[in-house]
């Protein structure tokens, strides 16, 4: 039996980009990306984890490898901000529409301004969460970026 589509695969396919899902075994709590990158047998380097931000009045989406950490000062920057702060866990379904560990930067329920890590420009595929806990959606980074309305920048450290 085959996994019912999220979201994000949906959107994936009606914009004809390949893509290939994993799954991975998890608990309540959704693990670390590391662990995920364990899980799934792929380098952490291509990994990675979706942050929501909130600046003035905006939120924002960094797409970053899950090894790395988001400069705040970096992120604001590259969005125009003076700051910008992480949103509250509770907040992120009602933003997003997604849960903790299952937020994608494909199909949330607004486009919000989203950058991605610079590391995303020396592979040829990245791999993000497929819209649920338990699934991890890989394609490629410049057309997941050009499909986001994304941005690339150097917001880690």
């Amino acid at each position: 039996m085959s996994e019912p589509k999220t979201n994000a695969m949906r959107i994936l396919e009606q914009n004809k980009i390949p893509y290939e899902s994993h799954s991975y075994p998890h608990g309540k709590e959704a693990p670390d990306g590391e662990t995920v990158a364990k899980l799934l047998n792929r380098d952490p380097q291509s990994v990675f984890k979706t942050l929501v931000t909130k600046g003035g009045s905006n939120y924002y989406v960094f797409v970053i490898p899950v090894l790395k950490e988001l400069d705040l000062k970096k992120a604001a920057k590259s969005v125009g901000e003076k700051s910008v702060e992480m949103i509250p866990v509770k907040d992120i379904n009602k933003v997003t529409g997604y849960i903790r560990g299952g937020c994608s930067p494909v199909g949330m329920k607004k486009q919000y301004k989203t950058v991605f890590g610079k590391e995303c420009e020396s592979l040829p595929i990245i791999i993000v969460s497929g819209g649920k806990v338990g699934l991890q959606i890989e394609c490629p980074a410049p057309e997941l970026v050009k499909l986001v309305g994304g941005t690339v920048g150097d917001i880690t450290f």
